[in-house]
């Protein structure tokens, strides 16, 4: 079994190849979406942050408000985040979570690509002795512009819609502050075994995608 990891930057359309990938049979799994899995009410990473950022983090239905998370999580304009505070609580659970989700594949199908998609797999701390050396045999990074990556955030968080000067503008600062917790995409790169631009059209991505599958299935049959 090979396992992949696939980064890049907020707005890099990382989740876009990941649904490519898994469409050619990798076994996909978005760290944000474990993420969000175990800060479900009743679970101990949902206590924990209840318990580290008080009770304005949580909505009326007891579901954690994450928009306000973010907000203190990275920092408002003028004030000092607090990312580092969710990043010891989340992270962990996160990465434990993957390697049983990767071990799970690899004892239904030995020649298996299990892909991990996560904007933050060389910024964290928390992989254990060794890292993403460890965690991963290849890594995938998904390049793109930065200006296009906040406007690719911008749309995202709009729903497409029009916003006012100001609320867009509100929009890209915070995208620029997200990026900025983000280590440097050309450094990140240099580190990379594969690198797909995505400054282009959906159909380049996919060609490109479409050409590294069978390297990454040959990879897996011979396990190196």
């Amino acid at each position: 079994m090979l396992r992949v990891g696939l980064t890049g930057g907020l707005g890099s359309g990382k989740s876009t190849a990941a649904r490519m990938f898994a469409a050619h049979g990798a076994y996909v799994f978005s760290a944000d979406e474990i993420g969000r899995e175990l800060m479900q009410p009743g679970e101990p990473v949902y206590t924990a942050i209840v318990k580290r950022f008080g009770p304005s983090v949580v909505r009326a239905d007891g579901l954690l408000d994450r928009a306000a998370l973010a907000r203190i999580a990275f920092g408002a304009s003028g004030s000092a985040g607090r990312i580092e505070e969710l990043n010891a609580i989340v992270h962990p659970a996160t990465i434990a979570r993957q390697a049983e989700l990767i071990d799970k594949v690899a004892a239904q199908d030995a020649d298996a690509v299990a892909m991990v998609e996560s904007a933050l797999i060389f910024e964290t701390k928390y992989g254990g002795e060794g890292g993403w050396h460890r965690r991963f045999d290849r890594i995938i990074f998904v390049r793109a512009e930065e200006e296009l990556q906040v406007a690719r955030f911008v749309a995202r968080t709009s729903g497409g819609k029009a916003l006012p000067a100001e609320a867009r503008a509100a929009l890209e600062a915070e995208a620029r502050r997200r990026l900025a917790n983000q280590i440097e995409g050309e450094r990140n790169a240099g580190r990379c075994d594969y690198v797909l631009t995505n400054d282009g059209s959906m159909e380049n991505l996919q060609a490109q995608v479409d050409a590294l599958w069978p390297v990454l299935k040959d990879a897996a049959k011979l396990r190196v």
